[in-house]
């Protein structure tokens, strides 16, 4: 059986053997396949191959969002990922983690992490709940809890 070593940076792009993995397909096909092993590591499995991921954290990195607003206040958050995949955010799905935002993905099944441009396009959306930060998001608050 043949097995593939992909490392995943910060910013959520993937490497092979030091170079970066850029067709969307690729990569739509890598991040909806991606499956948890019992002893932690993160594989897809594709035609009998086996591909490896390591990564600081997680392999879900949302690298951007695509924002709703109306009249200044956020109504809808679109989290994208790697190869453009796409998913909405679940704002009660919102955690940190280590000191960095994350939230749940894929149904609850996994964590991703903000990425840079993430974090500055939902920043000005951060509000403080009591004594816990939470997301203003459609007329509502939503604490973000820690993990």
């Amino acid at each position: 059986m043949r097995e593939y070593r992909y490392l995943v940076d910060r910013a959520g792009r993937i490497f092979h053997d030091g170079t970066e993995i850029v067709d969307p397909i690729t990569l739509r096909f890598f991040l909806r396949a991606m499956t948890r092993t019992a002893d932690g590591r993160w594989l897809v499995v594709c035609q009998g191959e086996h591909n490896w991921f390591t990564g600081a954290d997680t392999p879900f990195v949302v690298q951007r969002l695509v924002l709703t607003v109306d009249r200044g206040r956020l109504v809808r958050a679109e989290l994208v990922f790697a190869g453009d995949v796409r998913e909405p955010l679940d704002p009660s799905a919102l955690e940190v983690n280590d000191g960095r935002l994350g939230c749940r993905i894929r149904n609850g099944a996994f964590s991703a992490r903000f990425g840079r441009v993430a974090m500055q396009q939902i920043a000005p959306f951060l509000v403080e709940d009591g004594d816990r930060p939470a997301l203003a998001l459609d007329g509502a608050q939503y604490p973000i809890r820690e993990r």
